[in-house]
């Protein structure tokens, strides 16, 4: 797992902590609400009712993170499209810039030269993209 992973799913937890203290202590003290009488079934047992609540509470957390994970995922994924799509649009242009530049004078070696070359330059701005915070502490400065 990488340092951009470790972090964010630190950060992930924080958060998802800090909702449920802010949900347990919403809910403390708080009668469980009950729509029909006869079908809620409230013990004579505070505690019993607050573990519950509780289990119900991280219930609700642990779903949360299941889904933060995966959009997370989706969104890792649908940049890294969006970064080769980008990419492949760039090359093509290059390629027809090139073409309606030279008129077909420059042989296909050149043109593949620089292509590589302008690929490569896309790799790194990819690699940014997807990895921002790999960057040097004085760049974002």
């Amino acid at each position: 797992m990488s340092s951009d992973s470790q972090y964010e799913d630190s950060v992930s937890s924080m958060v998802l902590e800090n909702i449920k203290h802010r949900l347990l202590s919403a809910f403390r003290g708080a009668p469980a609400p009950c729509d029909h009488p006869g079908s809620c079934t409230l013990s004579r047992n505070p505690r019993a009712d607050e573990e519950l609540r509780r289990a119900k509470i991280d219930g609700a957390i642990t779903w949360l993170r299941t889904e933060l994970l995966e959009m997370r995922s989706q969104d890792r994924e649908l940049a890294k499209t969006l970064l080769e799509l980008n990419s492949e649009i760039q090359k093509l242009r290059r390629e027809h810039e090139l073409s309606k530049n030279s008129g077909g004078r420059s042989s296909p070696d050149t043109r593949d030269l620089e292509l590589q070359t302008s690929g490569q330059q896309d790799k790194e701005v990819a690699r940014e993209m997807l990895h921002p915070k790999s960057r040097k502490k004085t760049d974002l400065m």
